[in-house]
């Protein structure tokens, strides 16, 4: 795939769950404005995103969202190249927002619409502030809805080498928080209350998935911290929410690293990144770092504000989409459940 010698200016429009963001992206990599309005404080209030109240806010503050993208990057729509837009996966109702929104505005600017894949605005999210990233190299993507161990065999070329079986691991800090009364969202919390506990104080499973050497599993844990609880409750015993939050912590972080490691040594890779909401955490970040430098592999991750959802990485992504001739019609739907690398 050859680049372009032009400046090529995206904005682009992310709302695959509780984040509405618009952002402006030029060549991909150069990011002149990333606007999040997120809406955990009111999603908070439920334990956990509620589908229909998610959608109404994303129509309440997209157009206000893109006001402020383009004023930010001190630019109109007539200066844009394209329009892009995540159309699955996510709530098929957050995500019919932003894809109703993109269409609307190109078609009154006359401009191309490009669909992107919300995995692989993630991937793309370290090749912002990585100018030297190029494919191939390994990607482990962790988040809320998804926890996928990918091959990027070039821009838009991916292999899922493995994929969670049933939760993926921010859903199961999501739920593990909830179970030891730290509230939603479960990621920063436990991270929080983690760093007070000992992560070696209680036995916890790592699951393997039998006859998938890198898929993911992580209802197992969830469940063995169920019954951790409910065994102490019944024997008297006091539950340590810090030790708890350490040895769950630990326990999926020693799954992420050793798939990761085990698919370096398969490869031969000499490139790893991490992408998507749960890469933010701190103890994932230094074991994949402390992993990578013993095994000689250089190491990339966003900063933490790419990591969650943002449409800097969707106007990352849309780059490669459009100077490969990629342009979506009038017909462009949201795809709640759409797999990487599928069109």
């Amino acid at each position: 795939m050859t680049s372009t010698d032009k400046e090529i200016k995206i904005l682009a429009i992310e709302t695959s769950c509780d984040e509405t963001s618009a952002a402006v992206v030029v060549n991909g990599r150069d990011v002149r404005s990333n606007i999040i309005s997120t809406q955990i404080p009111l999603h908070t209030l439920y334990g956990g995103v509620v589908p229909e109240i998610a959608s109404r806010k994303h129509t309440e503050r997209i157009n206000q969202v893109i006001r402020q993208a383009l004023d930010e990057a001190k630019m109109t729509l007539s200066d844009m190249d394209a329009i892009a837009v995540t159309y699955g996966p996510g709530l098929v109702g957050a995500l019919l927002v932003g894809v109703s929104e993109a269409k609307g505005i190109a078609y009154a600017a006359n401009l191309p619409l490009i669909g992107v894949h919300h995995i692989e605005g993630h991937i793309s999210a370290n090749y912002i502030e990585n100018k030297d990233l190029e494919p191939p190299f390994l990607c482990l993507v962790v988040s809320g809805g998804h926890t996928h161990l990918v091959r990027v065999l070039d821009y838009g070329k991916y292999e899922i080498l493995g994929r969670t079986v049933d939760d993926a691991a921010g859903e199961a800090f999501d739920k593990v928080a909830r179970t030891i009364g730290l509230g939603y969202p479960g990621g920063p919390k436990i991270e929080k209350k983690a760093t007070l506990g000992n992560p070696d104080a209680i036995d916890l499973p790592r699951a393997k998935v039998g006859g998938s050497e890198y898929d993911f599993s992580f209802s197992g844990l969830k469940s063995a911290v169920l019954n951790y609880i409910n065994k102490a409750g019944m024997k008297g015993e006091t539950v340590d929410p810090a030790d708890l939050a350490a040895s769950f912590q630990k326990a999926v972080v020693d799954v992420l690293t050793d798939h990761a490691e085990h698919a370096i040594d398969s490869f031969g890779v000499s490139e790893f990144a991490i992408a998507g909401g749960v890469a933010s955490n701190g103890a994932l970040r230094a074991s994949m770092e402390e992993m990578c430098d013993r095994k000689g592999v250089k190491f990339y991750r966003p900063s933490p504000i790419l990591c969650t959802d943002n449409a800097a990485m969707i106007g990352a992504a849309a780059y490669y989409e459009y100077i490969a001739g990629r342009r979506d019609g009038w017909d462009l739907n949201a795809v709640p459940a759409l797999a990487l690398g599928e069109r």
